[in-house]
């Protein structure tokens, strides 16, 4: 079984790889699906789909292990 990651854990990941963003974070069901907004300007001018493949690369193996469900937001502003 995989060990359960904390909100907190996502949100590093996130600003290690986009440290000007701002990241919000919430746990909704047990303890591995996930609410997660991300602004940042690293986003300006991407589709929407480039912004979630951005995040999806910073928080890497998580997706595929700890993180079950994650809806996700993300704006440039």
């Amino acid at each position: 079984m995989t060990e359960a990651i904390r909100p907190e854990m996502l949100e590093k990941l996130v600003l290690e790889a986009m440290p000007d963003a701002k990241v919000k974070v919430r746990c909704y069901s047990g303890d591995d699906h996930f609410e997660m907004e991300v602004i940042s300007p690293a986003f300006e001018g991407k589709s929407r789909i480039a912004q979630h493949k951005m995040v999806y690369a910073a928080l890497g193996d998580n997706m595929r292990a700890a993180v079950h469900a994650l809806a996700l937001k993300t704006s440039a502003s």
